[in-house]
Order: C-alpha cells, then structure tokens, then sequence
C-alpha cells in the first residue's frame, strides 16, 4: 500500500501520525497497566490512563516525525546513503525490540513460570 499512496504529498504528513499512534498505543500497555493496578479511584484511573495515552501517543508522533522527516531529507540530498541508513535504522530497532523482549519475556520470567518481580 505504501507505494500506492507514496505520490501524495498528503500521505507524506499523515504517515507519521499513524506509525506514532500505532506505536503510542501499543507499547505503553504494560506500564500503563501496572500503575493502574495501584489506582482504588476509578475516576483517577481513567483521568491517568486519559493524560497517559495521549502522552504516549504525542511523545511517539513527535519522535516518529522527526526521525521520519531526518531520513526523508537525506534521502532527497543523499539517495544511497539514505537507503543505507534507512536499512540500519530498522535493524537496529528490530533487533533492540527483541532484546527488550526477551528481557522481559525469559530473563525476568514474563513467559516462564519464574517471574523475578513482585508487585506492591
């Protein structure tokens, strides 16, 4: 899809948004609920959760854009170099998003019946 649409400009603008709301939304959740679950007041619970999402989902949308807009320039000025750089910055991340899962997923036990935190 993303090479039927690449021609708009509006496309251009908007992709960034949506990676970080993507993002925004799906990362944060553990953190998120984890706080939650000390919250007795359902009403400060949905006022946190509220203040937290949106956060979460500007933060991401800001950083998403100005990496996004960084590569987008030099792919214009340097072409090749910007293939490049594309290329490593998602290897990279790839590769740090699995360290981080499984960190948490086998190191501290989250898929293993050993977990190595306890809540307060």
């Amino acid at each position: 899809m993303d090479s039927w649409f690449k021609r708009f400009g509006l496309y251009q603008l908007i992709r960034p948004l949506i990676v970080g709301l993507v993002h925004g939304l799906a990362g944060s959740a553990a953190i998120a609920l984890l706080v939650l679950s000390t919250i007795a007041n359902v009403r400060w619970a949905v006022a946190y959760l509220a203040v937290f999402g949106i956060g979460t989902i500007l933060g991401m949308m800001l950083i998403t854009l100005t990496i996004g807009s960084t590569f987008a320039y030099g792919q214009k000025r340097f072409a090749r170099i910007g293939r490049h750089f594309g290329l490593a910055a998602g290897f990279i991340s790839l590769a740090f998003g699995l360290f981080i899962a499984y960190e948490i997923g086998f190191v501290n036990g989250l898929f293993t019946s050993h977990a190595h935190w306890l809540p307060r």
